[in-house]
């Protein structure tokens, strides 16, 4: 009971530590992504 308790534990921490990194690395090529369209809309202003 204790080892699928940890288990259980341990399995959920991972996913939620996955989670928070898929939305960080989100967040990252949003950003990345702006600053693309940015420079982009001044080279086509030139």
């Amino acid at each position: 009971m204790k080892k699928t308790t940890a288990l259980l534990i341990l399995s959920l921490g991972s996913l939620a530590f996955l989670l928070v990194g898929c939305n960080t690395f989100r967040g990252i090529g949003q950003d990345v992504q702006k600053v693309g369209e940015k420079i982009e809309g001044s080279a086509k202003k030139k």
